[in-house]
Formats: structure tokens, sequence, C-alpha cells
């Protein structure tokens, strides 16, 4: 179980997260969501022991995140960051290895070698094993880093995945796979935070969602719960529509289109007039 208790993180006298209290399972896949500004990358940040709170607590299985040794939470906690740099040339294959530092001192044995097959295949990125990382699209990269995290933890169930804003370099076949296979690896015990700005995704597959705004935590339950046109609206100040899949019984949310006149916040354009008059030669 992962426990947060009144987590506060201040920068000079600024808060950018105030008071925020909250438990996950094994077995659960949160999913974080808020408007920038709204502290997740900072909350994740925290929970994975990357930042300190100012004041508050975070627990790993009742133990203080600063108590674990280096090695021992590795395996037991790992996160996929927004931004990952690699400036070196590893192959796709041994930036995946990485992921199982933790668990050799010398050299890879056949799990670990096991766990890299495997975490390749399911994030289909197994075509690129030989390829330099450094001449992937940006699409790629991120792939090879989500398989990269999940083999730290393959073999280690109720582990905390964390994950900020895993799908922003995807396009819509590899958003929901990535969001697959992290529901496939709570399904199995494992505990899984999301940041999201996708909030579709974590209609579909989040157990729970967390809303932030204004680096409070201002909403905390299921999908159906949570997603309704007033709190939407609340926390990201756009108008939505909120169906119900009838096949899944999941909220489904629709933003309202908006119409902009450019007549009415640009000064500077003016319309040139057209002649309509036919010109002969």
């Amino acid at each position: 179980m992962l426990t947060a208790t009144a987590l506060n993180y201040k920068v000079g006298k600024h808060y950018l997260l105030r008071d925020i209290s909250f438990q996950i399972r094994p077995g659960e896949l949160l999913a974080v969501l808020g408007a920038n500004g709204a502290g997740k990358s900072t909350l994740i940040n925290i929970l994975s022991g990357e930042k300190k709170p100012t004041s508050g607590k975070v627990l790993l299985f009742d133990k203080e995140l600063s108590s674990y040794l280096p090695q021992e939470l590795a395996k037991k906690r790992t996160i996929l960051q927004q931004h990952n740099s690699v400036h070196l040339n590893f192959s796709v294959n041994e930036v995946l290895l990485m992921g199982r530092y933790p668990h050799f001192r010398f050299r890879p044995d056949i799990k670990d070698l096991i766990a890299v097959e495997e975490a390749m295949e399911v994030c289909g990125i197994s075509h690129l094993v030989d390829r330099s990382y450094l001449s992937l699209s940006g699409g790629e990269q991120q792939r090879v880093q989500y398989a990269r995290v999940l083999c730290q933890i393959w073999d280690q169930p109720e582990s905390l995945l964390l994950m900020d804003e895993p799908v922003a370099a995807l396009d819509p076949q590899y958003q929901q796979q990535t969001m697959a296979i992290a529901r496939a690896f709570s399904q199995r015990g494992y505990m899984v935070i999301a940041v999201l700005h996708e909030i579709n995704l974590a209609a579909q597959y989040a157990d729970r969602i967390l809303m932030l705004k204004g680096g409070r935590k201002w909403l905390d339950g299921t999908p159906v719960e949570v997603l309704t046109p007033s709190h939407i609206y609340t926390i990201f100040s756009t108008e939505v529509d909120v169906m119900v899949n009838k096949r899944t019984l999941q909220p489904i949310v629709i933003p309202k289109q908006i119409n902009l006149d450019i007549n009415r916040f640009n000064s500077l354009f003016y319309p040139v007039a057209i002649d309509h008059t036919e010109v002969t030669t």
C-alpha cells in the first residue's frame, strides 16, 4: 500500500502542493487529472522519492520512502518521467537492460533477459532492439522508456508504477496500448498511478481518479463519480457533455465546441475587400 499523508511542497513562499492525503492499494490504477500547473508532476516526483515534501509523509508498505536504501526502493517502485534524456548512443536493448540494473551486479541472468524480451514484445518495440535510441522518433523513444521502467518491476508483484504523462507523444493506438498494459499490471496486484491529460483514457482505464486544482486535492472517486460536467468545469474551466457507454457503463466526455470571431480579439486584423468585378483582357 502507498499512503500519502498531509503532503505540502513549497518553493519560496509559493505552495505547489497543499495538504494532500490519499491511499492506493495493490490492484488499483489511479489516474491523476488537473489543469496545467495543478501540481501533478510535483506530486508524482514526491511519491517516487525524487523530491522531498516540505511537510507530510509518503509511506510505501508502511515504511517511509527516505528509509529505503536506493537499490531496495528501485525494486519496489519505478517511474516513467514526462521527459527522459539519453545523450549517448545506446541501443534499445541496452536502454531496457538499464531497467534491470537493480537486480544484478555484473551480468544479467536469464530472468533479466526474459524481462527485457517480454517487455519489448508487449510494448511493440522488438523490431527496434538493435537500433540506436538516438535514431528513434519521439513516440518510439517514449515506448522504449516505458518498456525500460516495466523491466524494473517485471517480476516484482505489488510494486508501484508511477507514470507522468505516459501517452503524451503517442498516437491513439499506442495510447490505448500503454494504458492497457498498465491496467494489466494493476489487475495482477501492482499499484499504478498515472498523470494524464486525456480524460477519456482515465475514464476508460482507471479504477479511481484524483483531481487536483491549485495544488490541492479537489476530488477522489470512481470515474462515474468524478467525471461530471460540473466537476470538469470546476477543474478545467471547460464545458463538456458526459455520456455513458452502454456497453461498458464508463463515462465518455465530449467537450463543447468553442467558436471564436477573429475580429473580437485581433485588433490588427483588417479584412481585405475582395473586388468581384470581372476583369477582361
